[in-house]
């Protein structure tokens, strides 16, 4: 997975060839840094024509990424409409809740606030931004438990370009955002790890599914097609593993 989109010379400069303790995170991290000091270089902004270029080309890629996931484990699955009921039930707790709705409210009065230009304004709208999604929540979880920092990569990609905005209208300080990520999805990873051994093949199968077709929702929306409120979704994520609790219990 290290060779996806050109990091198989970090991979192997950093742990020469096998997989390094939290390795996606790093490299995350390593990606909003590096695109903080870009996006400082060039402080007058980026035109929007190019913004728009380079979002299509991610949401692209979010799609292929996405779709890949969901079918690669859909022969794994051993509740062939499990998935189904996850999205279901998770959209419908998720729009009850209005997560989408409070998240982007809270985005957009921090980004409006004295005319967007406020340090510490960015910092908490780029901090949503960068930790609150199904890439940089199940991808730590995956990697902990499989090794695959495929989520994690494409994240680190999408934060680069994100880091890079950010910080050419806000300034260098927007690193301060980076070690905030390394925290948020260190948690993450930390709690996998922990629970590894209550984690089957058949329940992780499940959440690759489910949180595949949130990754193909993401590009969907980052390609201006459909808005489906991706972060409305993330009940999903607890729903088989609700199922495969239950089950242990009863059975």
């Amino acid at each position: 997975m290290l060779k996806w989109l050109g990091w198989e010379f970090i991979g192997y400069f950093c742990v020469g060839k096998t997989y390094a303790f939290m390795l996606g995170t790093v490299v995350n991290t390593c990606a909003i840094i590096v695109g903080t000091l870009v996006g400082t270089l060039l402080n007058r902004g980026i035109k929007d024509k190019y913004k728009t270029a380079l979002y299509d080309a991610l949401g692209l890629a979010s799609l292929i990424i996405g779709l890949n996931a969901a079918m690669a484990n859909m022969p794994k699955s051993r509740f062939p409409v499990l998935f189904i009921l996850a999205l279901a039930v998770g959209s419908v707790v998720g729009t009850a809740l209005d997560i989408d709705g409070r998240f982007h409210r809270m985005v957009e009065r921090r980004a409006r606030k004295k005319d967007g230009r406020s340090l510490a304004d960015g910092l908490s709208t780029a901090i949503l931004l960068y930790c609150i999604g199904p890439l940089s929540m199940l991808g730590p979880v995956i990697s902990a438990l499989n090794g695959d920092n495929t989520f994690l990569f494409t994240n680190a990609t999408l934060d680069f370009v994100s880091s890079t905005v950010f910080a050419s209208t806000y300034g260098v300080g927007m690193v301060l955002a980076a070690p905030v990520l390394f925290c948020w999805q260190g948690l993450f990873y930390l709690v996998a790890e922990l629970s590894s051994e209550a984690v089957s093949e058949a329940l992780m199968a499940e959440l690759l599914v489910v949180g595949g077709l949130m990754i193909t929702a993401s590009g969907l929306s980052l390609l201006g097609i459909k808005d489906c409120k991706t972060l409305n979704l993330l009940p999903a994520l607890a729903v088989p593993v609700v199922w495969f609790a239950v089950g242990a219990a009863v059975g």
